[in-house]
């Protein structure tokens, strides 16, 4: 009953290193390229660590497909979150008609034809 939630958990904490490693170095521009690479391949090693997990324990329950779409949604939330509070940066309301419509997609995607 709760199995089918763990890659949801998993794909989540997964998401939240991975948005670290790709754009938490955007605060912090003085750092050398090099530099801010080489930490953000160490902060993907943990990403990692959580998202093949998901994805081979989530492929028991969901598509390669659906796994996919709820990586992308779960993107969008931990994302649109880390950039208004880390980031300060605005969110516009463009941002969230644009992600209702992957959302959308979803639909597409989980729907039984």
């Amino acid at each position: 009953m709760f199995k089918p939630f763990i890659p949801i958990i998993l794909l989540t904490i997964s998401n939240v290193f991975m948005t670290f490693a790709w754009y938490g170095h955007l605060k912090f521009k003085g750092v050398a390229l090099w530099a801010v690479i080489l930490i953000s391949w160490g902060i993907a090693l943990f990403e990692y660590c959580f998202q093949v997990p998901a994805n081979r324990i989530g492929h028991d329950f969901y598509s390669a497909a659906q796994l996919k779409t709820i990586q992308e949604i779960i993107t969008l939330i931990v994302f649109s979150v880390f950039s208004v509070l880390y980031l300060k940066e605005e969110f516009r309301w463009n941002y969230l008609v644009g992600f209702i419509f992957i959302i959308f997609a979803a639909f597409f995607i989980f729907k039984k034809w």
